[in-house]
């Protein structure tokens, strides 16, 4: 059997300096090459620039020559990312170990586990596994004992003796230890326990069996995952993009990849993963910014979802409600189609057509539009009978009809449309549907209300065909699922027939009511998805979980067991007092904090007094495209995705359509709960006498004032804090006289 005491690739701290030193030693040779590259390619097209004039007269040598520097530069370019993935190992060259002996074998083997692979020489075998190798599976997958993976060559069995965890940085170990089953319950409450960042973090190092089964799936065309808020979905969904990066190389490239993000700030937050990982960053777009540049075309501007929820919180419409809720459903694709198969005898005006004595009669029109054509989309079917025409006339005549005769023939194909307005096709649909039509204003003055942009971008998708832009992706990820209809979703199958990622949180939906997408998603995309259920949250203690599932109505929550103080309730008399408790509990070890009111309006406001004290603070709107470190003002909507160390949350009006939405939303943003050392006790309780006193005789007065003003105000408001230490939580009842009033 294996002598663990005289084989050194078994002591972890020697084998992190043996790595290290050949890491150094690759880097220097990857320096050289890079430079001997570089001077290759400089005196190439040195060579170019001096003898071009002298090339064969057929280009072959021209040709040559390109094809010669392009392939260094591709060379380059290679050992510039490898150049860059060994910097990076050696902060952490590897994480996790597993002791495995294969069946037949008496000896173990030590299998290094980090963030990418790496061999002394390329072509030999791995001093450290990317976590993402068949072999990795093993330490992710199995305690100690029996255990197997796949490899290319199929199926290896044996038994796991020994499983290690490392935690180094700077390249310097910080810990290390064994572990016989999972990854350590204290390692992972270690990682979840620092200070929250402006990037998502990996987590390769605390990636759980059930993520990890997520992540290697390979089999499933589409995977839609229902996590709960901080089961580490978006994370997960990442991690799994890497592995069929990995996986999948020869087919699969980043540039064949589309995250579809809610905003530009989410897109950043995001955008570290990958390259973290070793792999390119890949596209990502926001749906709705999508849409518009398809309408830019139809109308001058659009609403956008945010705009929606402003007008929802401000002017809550029952029945306006109902209405969008519709306008979003499988009934109003239905009554899209039905208005479609009118629309082909209704916004035609057949009349015959006559070129220099060739004529096309009103019945050959007829023919080619109604029978040869019928399968191309309505507006772009006129198209086909000219081009028709145009090629009849050619032939006939031996001679080609100038570009200005086409253009002519183009207008009077077109005549027959009674308008290709799509703007004013739309307006008939809705009135067809008994509904008021949009403002007839000019091009210049409309303005496209959100629930009716993507009705608008089906209907014009269905009367001059999709949009072919996209048909290099193959591979889609769509997160926040909740928050797109029936009708978006629809119109995502027609526009990408790939595979795809699909995640979400109902419970975190930006709708009225919450939605199931699941119960609908099989009629859309096909019954061969694979649904998946992530009911176990890792960000947030049980007392804030709690608290945030008598908001939700979630019973089946399961948490890691983590604990802290529950959650407090204050009020405040004024912006002054509130923003007063918000700058007393900000603290300034923890990385990011957050204030976060229900409008716009009531975050602009408070972000601008909070300015006027001098305070430091960055504020995010729909426009924003980055998350910065310290405090930041902003609506709950545009927060969710995010994650801070501390959370001030503004309740706003009790009749506002989406206060659940956003209480539950904001009580699940944060990564560890607790309360500030605020109150006097603890200031004399540290013989601090002067400060405790002071506070002491503020908090009295407080209270009095707050008690004889409470019969005089019917409604307050109130303010949630979260922070991420531990101690006492102050409760002071504040009338509120400015603030939203609950």
């Amino acid at each position: 059997m294996t002598n663990y005491k005289n084989d050194r690739r078994f002591n972890g701290s020697y084998f992190l300096e043996e790595v290290e030193l050949k890491l150094k030693k690759r880097l220097d040779e990857i320096r050289k090459s890079l430079s001997d590259g570089q001077k290759e390619i400089d005196n190439m097209q040195e060579y170019y620039w001096e003898n071009y004039t002298e090339m064969d007269e057929y280009g072959y040598e021209d040709y040559d020559n390109q094809q010669a520097l392009l392939h260094q530069v591709n060379a380059n370019q290679e050992k510039l990312q490898l150049k860059h993935r060994f910097e990076k190992m050696l902060d952490s060259p590897f994480f996790g170990r597993v002791d495995f002996v294969f069946d037949g074998e008496e000896e173990a083997e030590p299998f290094y586990i980090g963030i990418g692979n790496f061999a002394e020489k390329a072509g030999m075998q791995p001093l450290v596994y990317d976590w993402r190798a068949p072999v990795s599976g093993l330490f992710y997958d199995f305690d100690k004992g029996p255990a197997v993976y796949q490899a290319p060559a199929g199926e290896i069995q044996g038994e796991i003796l020994s499983k290690w965890q490392y935690k180094i940085k700077n390249g310097k170990m910080i810990y290390e230890f064994e572990s016989d089953t999972k990854i350590d319950d204290d390692i992972l409450k270690k990682e979840l326990g620092t200070n929250s960042d402006v990037k998502l973090k990996n987590i390769v190092r605390t990636i759980q069996k059930e993520q990890n089964a997520i992540i290697r799936n390979t089999r499933d065309r589409i995977l839609v995952i229902q996590g709960a808020a901080g089961s580490g979905k978006t994370s997960i969904a990442l991690h799994r993009i890497a592995y069929l990066l990995y996986h999948e190389r020869e087919n699969l490239k980043s540039s064949n990849i589309l995250i579809l993000s809610p905003n530009g700030v989410f897109a950043d937050y995001i955008s570290h993963i990958l390259p973290e990982l070793g792999e390119e960053n890949i596209r990502e777009m926001s749906f709705d910014l999508f849409a518009y540049k398809e309408l830019k075309n139809t109308a001058a501007d659009c609403e956008d979802k945010y705009d929606q929820l402003e007008r929802i919180m401000k002017f809550p419409d029952q029945e306006a409600l109902r209405r969008a809720d519709w306008k979003q459903s499988a009934e109003f694709v239905g009554e899209i189609e039905g208005f479609l198969a009118m629309l082909e005898d209704s916004l035609m005006d057949f009349r015959p057509v006559e070129y220099r004595g060739t004529v096309m009669t009103e019945e050959e029109i007829l023919k080619l539009f109604y029978y040869k054509f019928t399968e191309t989309p309505l507006l772009k079917r006129m198209d086909l009978v000219r081009d028709y025409f145009i090629d009849e006339w050619e032939t006939l005549r031996g001679r080609n009809i100038s570009d200005d005769d086409k253009l002519l023939l183009q207008q009077k194909f077109d005549k027959m449309y009674v308008t290709k307005d799509l703007y004013r096709i739309y307006c008939q649909l809705l009135e067809e549907c008994g509904l008021d039509p949009l403002s007839g204003a000019e091009y210049e003055r409309r303005k496209i209300p959100y629930e009716d942009v993507f009705p608008m971008l089906y209907l014009k998708y269905r009367l001059e065909g999709g949009n072919h832009s996209h048909k290099n992706i193959k591979h889609l990820v769509i997160d926040e699922m909740q928050d797109y209809s029936y009708l978006q979703y629809t119109i995502l199958a027609n526009l990408f027939s790939c595979k795809m990622t699909i995640l979400g949180d109902r419970a975190q939906t930006m709708d009225v009511r919450q939605q199931d997408v699941l119960k609908f998603l099989p009629r859309i995309l096909g019954r061969d998805l694979h649904k998946i259920e992530m009911n176990k949250s890792y960000r947030n203690t049980v007392e804030i979980a709690e608290y945030a599932a008598k908001i939700s109505g979630i019973e089946d929550l399961i948490l890691l067991d983590r604990h802290g103080k529950e959650v407090a309730e204050q009020t405040f008399a004024s912006e002054d007092f509130l923003l007063d408790a918000v700058q007393e509990n900000l603290n300034e070890e923890f990385e990011t904090a957050a204030l976060l009111t229900m409008t716009e309006e009531e975050a602009l406001e408070l972000n601008r007094l909070l300015k006027l004290r001098g305070a430091e603070v960055a504020y995010i709107d729909k426009n924003s495209s980055s998350f910065k470190k310290g405090l930041t003002v902003t609506t709950f909507y545009l927060a969710k995705g995010l994650e801070f160390d501390q959370v001030f949350a503004v309740r706003g009006k009790e009749q506002n359509p989406l206060r659940q939405q956003a209480e539950y939303i904001c009580a699940m943003l944060f990564i560890i709960p607790g309360f500030p050392f605020i109150t006097s006790g603890i200031d004399l309780a540290k013989l601090d006498m002067r400060s405790g006193t002071e506070r002491l005789m503020y908090a009295l007065i407080v209270i009095l004032v707050a008690t004889m003003a409470a019969w005089l105000m019917a409604l307050t408001g109130w303010l949630c804090c979260w922070q991420a230490r531990r101690v006492f939580v102050r409760l002071w009842p504040f009338p509120n006289s400015r603030m939203p009033r609950s």
